[in-house]
């Protein structure tokens, strides 16, 4: 797959070495998160908030309620930075200054679209459904009218996008090698528990 032709301002600054424009790193980032981090500004000043997410070929979706201030605020082509990161290690160093983390993160930048279309809403809609866990759609009551309606999905395309990736041991100074302090890495990882079912209350008499 082809790199991403980010323009300069928004390409990665510090520590360019970790960043990557390729289509098939940002889009694997993405496919295994569940939580964007979206900012924009009000004339209140700046907000960000945690939005669950789905990538539909070269866009990412958000979706929330109609009358929420974030769907009435970016319905009017607020530009905004959408960020996912997954922390995959704590990296401890022989100094303090030298503590880092690894990690893999994506940033985008643009103005999203409001997904208006009936047809493409409601495949959009269905794919919010799937992340949750793939042919749920096949088990559960679809999306009524009233609900779509009641629910704005904006589409973020993927045009000025990068990701960057941090990966390995501490980097420490030379003279501090021979310390004698415990270095390395503590990897992290997100997993998933034992399911638990929801029981139907039982109706009064």
């Amino acid at each position: 797959m082809s790199d991403y032709q980010t323009s300069d301002p928004f390409r990665v600054r510090q520590a360019p070495k970790r960043a990557s424009y390729d289509r098939e790193t940002v889009h694997a980032i993405l496919d295994a998160g569940y939580v964007a981090h979206v900012a924009f500004t009000t004339e209140a000043g700046p907000v960000a908030l945690p939005m669950f997410y789905v990538r539909d070929g070269e866009s990412v979706l958000v979706h929330g309620s109609r009358k929420s201030r974030f769907m009435r605020h970016l319905s009017g082509g607020k530009p905004v930075c959408l960020t996912v990161t997954h922390v995959d290690g704590l990296v401890l160093a022989r100094s303090a200054f030298h503590h880092s983390m690894n990690y893999r993160s994506v940033m985008a930048h643009g103005v999203p679209e409001v997904v208006a279309e009936e047809g493409e809403k409601a495949r959009v809609l269905d794919l919010f459904t799937r992340k949750v866990r793939e042919g749920r759609p096949y088990d559960i009551r679809p999306t009524n009218a009233q609900e779509a309606k009641a629910t704005t999905v904006l589409r973020l395309p993927l045009l000025e996008v990068a990701a960057k990736i941090r990966t390995g041991g501490p980097i420490d100074d030379a003279e501090d090698m021979d310390l004698p302090v415990w270095a390395g890495v503590i990897p992290m990882q997100v997993t998933f528990g034992e399911p638990v079912r929801d029981i139907a209350p039982v109706a009064a008499e």
